[in-house]
């Protein structure tokens, strides 16, 4: 049966059925680049700056659920520009349009793979805002649609693009600081209770079905703030290891190497410190075993005592053992000839063992210059942030999560006995015990011993963990509701 093109962004179906059209237009070097932005209430508005302020690229559309957002962004848009921004609510219509090359998504993260599945078949190239992904299955599927209809798909974890990183990155690689023992990538920001009782109001006006997409039309809300809060619950969000924290996973995963999933990970932590709503850990360990040297990610969202819950949270974070002063927004790479430290901010200093500093690595670079490069050379491989590459270290933040929504409470004298074989992780979880008992927080049996799965990362698919493979894997691929879906055959 032939359906017009019409007829499938209308339902839906046609992107799951893999009906999808080439783009026509071949972009030359002079040509302007025509780009609209799905989700501009946070992040999306930077999109909104960065594309409009290139040479060669013109904002032509904005995408919002949020009416009010809506008019506020395209009407400051349209001023900036001296042209008419059109406004949508619903990206199917974005996809219709043939005056559109690039679609850019900051939504909430359930949204980042659906909208850049379609892009795909609908012939846009697509910047999708990181995490890239809302669940490990949704990730792979990207990266199929992404090859299979010849787009450029860039994924936004900016630090790739950070020539001070990439120097860094070479040096390591190289061998000049010898063997690396492990990498641990920290995600140290403050995050206060977001309370109890939910019952938030949909704002005046937004399209909750189209808000909710592929996810189910939560009623009533267990949140009170509708906006940004959803980071919190797993429906929407993953927690803050990946919100902030997947840029950090990136660069620890780029550090070692790694171009595939963990074959084994283990979670340690929890929602500690007050008692809320949220369902997404705030203080977290998760260990990825890597063969050659583990990646550890570690999330705290508690300030650094309890007294800095009285000043101010934010001013007294946590910094690094082996960097103290410097931001708790980094990476530290444990190497036999030094150490490397890298921030959020792309500030990378190299020492030796005992921490005396002997390099320091400079430059910055432009992301979203990055992505409109490739989208003019028509090359995936001139992304620095490939969607590949943003897939590997967003899932990395999932497989986490699912030990964690898979474990069990634990005293705290249970879990060292459990690790007490790995010294690395035992010593962490020391510091995050340190930390808490800081804060006030009684370790003695709050920490949630995730489950230890193992991870096949030729076939994607948790194998070997008995009964728990079928529950990892309904959380790895989680069911979505239609017409907002996925399909096998992108």
């Amino acid at each position: 049966m032939n359906r017009s093109r019409r007829e499938v962004l209308k339902y839906g179906a046609g992107f799951g059925a893999a009906l999808a059209w080439p783009n026509s237009r071949v972009l030359g070097a002079n040509e302007d680049i025509r780009v609209a932005v799905q989700g501009v209430n946070g992040r999306g508005a930077s999109h909104l700056s960065e594309f409009s302020g290139q040479k060669g690229v013109r904002v032509v559309g904005i995408c919002d659920v949020d009416p009010t957002v809506l008019d506020s962004r395209t009407t400051s848009m349209t001023k900036k520009q001296g042209f008419k921004v059109e406004g949508y609510t619903d990206i199917r219509k974005v996809l219709e349009s043939k005056e559109i090359d690039v679609l850019t998504s900051a939504t909430p993260n359930h949204w980042h793979s659906l909208a850049a599945v379609w892009g795909c078949q609908a012939g846009k190239d697509c910047y999708i805002e990181k995490p890239i992904s809302h669940n490990v299955w949704e990730g792979g599927q990207v990266v199929k649609a992404a090859r299979k209809y010849d787009r450029i798909c860039a994924g936004g974890t900016q630090s790739r693009s950070m020539e001070s990183i990439q120097k860094a990155v070479a040096h390591v690689r190289s061998g000049a600081m010898g063997k690396i023992l492990y990498v641990k990538g920290m995600c140290y920001k403050p995050r206060q209770s977001i309370g109890k009782g939910g019952g938030g109001a949909i704002p005046a006006g937004l399209d909750y079905d189209l808000w909710s997409g592929p996810t189910q039309m939560e009623q009533p809300l267990r949140r009170k703030k509708f906006h940004y809060d959803w980071h919190w619950f797993y429906n929407y969000g993953n927690g803050d290891m990946g919100n902030q924290g997947i840029h950090q996973m990136d660069v620890a995963r780029w550090f070692l190497g790694v171009e595939e999933l963990s074959p084994h990970v283990l979670s340690l932590g929890g929602r500690l410190g007050y008692d809320d709503d949220g369902e997404t850990p705030n203080t977290q360990i998760v260990y990825h075993d890597y063969p050659d040297a583990p990646l550890i990610f570690e999330t705290r969202g508690l300030p650094k005592d309890k007294a800095a819950q009285q000043s101010g949270w934010g001013k007294e974070m946590n910094s690094p053992e082996e960097f103290p002063g410097e931001s708790g927004i980094s990476v530290v790479v444990i190497c036999e000839g030094g150490r490397i430290y890298a921030n959020a901010g792309g500030k990378v200093i190299a020492t030796d063992t005992a921490g005396k500093p002997t390099q320091e690595f400079k430059g910055g670079g432009n992301h979203f210059e990055n992505f409109i490069k490739a989208v003019r050379s028509r090359n995936y491989k001139d992304l620095n942030a490939d969607c590949h590459t943003t897939h590997l270290s967003s899932a990395l933040c999932h497989t986490g999560l699912i030990s964690h929504q898979l474990g069990a409470t634990q005293s705290e004298s249970q879990i060292l006995e459990s690790i007490k074989s790995d010294k690395v992780l035992t010593e962490r979880f020391g510091s995050m015990a340190d930390h808490l008992g800081k804060n006030g927080v009684d370790i003695s049996k709050a920490i949630t011993m995730g489950a230890y799965l193992k991870f096949n990362p030729k076939t994607n698919w948790f194998e070997g963990n008995g009964d728990l493979d079928a529950k990892a894997n309904a959380l790895a691929r989680p069911a979505y509701r239609e017409p907002y879906v996925i399909r096998d055959e992108v």
